[in-house]
């Protein structure tokens, strides 16, 4: 993810959520019915599309602006009318865009959005028009699954993420481990960060959020790739004590305690693992790939000295990402426009948001694994080889995250999200600043506090 894409996905985690209203506007349903392949070559259609990039962003902007003029070339009669609100999307001014009639014709949405919007009636129904999308059939079922309620489609993917591990791979080197061979099992992590960790000089072999709701993050994450859920199937109750819960905060207090491979200072946010990372003195952390972009961009890092492999053990990760969405009151050539624009701009290899030919020429990284928008399908298949073509990174330094895209199945958060970040930054803190922490009554006392919040939900 480039930096920009990597700070609003921060913003996602920061953010409680929409509490939208199915009164505020209309439903699909004003769509209509009649689909088409494409807007009649003769009418004229002008949409409003969302997320265009400020100013402040040049590069960013000239990308969009000759993406619209190369668009619009091969679809006279289709203008495209950029929105550079920022941030892109905001819960605060949702409602009053939508009844104000100011909400673009296609507006963008975080990944943990969409089935809100859906269930309030405030985006419109594109199943009609979905055969249209040429590469719609080879998405990954995961990611489709997102904008799907039942079999109704209600938007597109632009990025898809999921959290693995990170590792420093000349950190690697020095401790006597192969980077090419980073570890499969939370076993195998424990060993490499007692290694790390040995090399001295304030090494610390593997960190770890437990503040500011990061810590409930990250809980999250290491419970999806143990296979474990953080709520029940229908939202209303806690299910994250549970054996797969409790394996998560043991194997912590033992890296913390038994091990002493974490280091001594704890209560550890966002900014302190990059800047670690950026550094030269982390091992080993949970994240996505953008992680290391950011790592390179603001903290001093080198992309050559980074690695993503996917979580040990796991057969679910973490994940989120953004697409966008369709104004409830889209007439059918305005949904038509907007998916021509969209599969353009973000879904076709070597255009848009792929075109890596592009990025190179103007300085900007390539090679980093994300979007993920087809796992292995044909498209993938082609970002893949185009990413390879142009690389300005090691590609081969997240070999593993790639070939484990089609077996890892991605989980988005659950229901009231940052609240139950929050009340479990509690037990991660408490496993790793206190020895004697008693993970059965942290993590009941957890579940209690969490019943509670979901039930206001229900």
């Amino acid at each position: 993810m480039r930096r920009s894409g990597y700070r609003r996905n921060l913003g996602l985690l920061l953010v409680t959520g929409f509490g939208l209203s199915a009164a505020a506007c209309g439903t699909s349903g004003e769509t209509g019915d009649k689909a088409g392949s494409t807007p009649a070559a003769d009418a004229k259609v002008s949409i409003t599309v969302g997320c265009q990039p400020p100013k402040t962003n040049p590069i960013e902007r000239k990308e969009w602006d000759e993406d619209v003029a190369a668009f619009q070339k091969s679809h006279p009669n289709i203008t495209i009318e950029g929105k550079d609100a920022f941030p892109c999307i905001n819960p605060d001014t949702f409602q009053a865009k939508l009844a104000g009639g100011t909400m673009e014709d296609v507006f963008y949405v975080y990944f943990t959005d969409v089935q809100k919007i859906v269930a309030a009636g405030q985006a419109a129904d594109i199943t009609p028009y979905i055969d249209t999308v040429k590469p719609y059939k080879d998405f990954r079922p995961d990611v489709v699954s997102v904008f799907k309620q039942g079999e109704k489609v209600y938007g597109l993917p632009r990025n898809n993420y999921s959290t693995g591990l990170v590792f420093n791979r000349k950190l690697f080197t020095q401790a006597g481990l192969d980077p090419n061979a980073p570890p499969k099992t939370w076993a195998e992590v424990r060993e490499a960060a007692k290694k790390i960790a040995g090399l001295g000089a304030g090494h610390v072999g593997f960190g770890e959020y437990s503040a500011g709701n990061t810590g409930g993050w990250h809980f999250a994450a290491s419970l999806y790739g143990r296979g474990g859920d953080m709520v029940s199937a229908d939202g209303k109750t806690a299910a994250f004590n549970s054996p797969q819960g409790k394996a998560v905060l043991d194997n912590l207090k033992q890296m913390r305690w038994t091990d002493n491979s974490m280091g001594a200072k704890q209560l550890l946010q966002w900014e302190d693992l990059m800047r670690m990372m950026g550094g030269g003195k982390l091992g080993m952390m949970i994240g996505a790939p953008d992680v290391v972009q950011a790592v390179n961009n603001d903290f001093k890092g080198k992309f050559e000295d980074y690695g993503v492999a996917p979580l040990p053990e796991s057969t679910h990760s973490l994940s989120g990402g953004d697409g966008y969405m369709f104004h409830p009151k889209a007439t059918p050539e305005k949904i038509k426009a907007g998916l021509l624009w969209l599969e353009f701009k973000n879904l076709t290899p070597g255009e848009g948001q792929f075109n890596y030919e592009r990025a190179k020429e103007i300085g900007r990284p390539v090679g980093l694994p994300y979007p993920d928008l087809y796992g292995t399908a044909e498209p993938g298949e082609k970002v893949l080889e185009l990413r390879k073509q142009f690389a300005t990174v090691p590609v081969e330094n997240f070999t593993s995250y790639v070939e484990a895209s089609g077996t890892i199945q991605n989980k988005l958060e659950p229901p009231k999200a940052q609240e139950l970040y929050a009340i479990l930054d509690t037990p991660m803190s408490a496993v790793l600043t206190r020895q004697d922490a008693n993970i059965d009554e942290l993590l009941a006392d957890a579940e209690a506090k969490a019943n509670k919040v979901l039930a206001k939900s229900s």
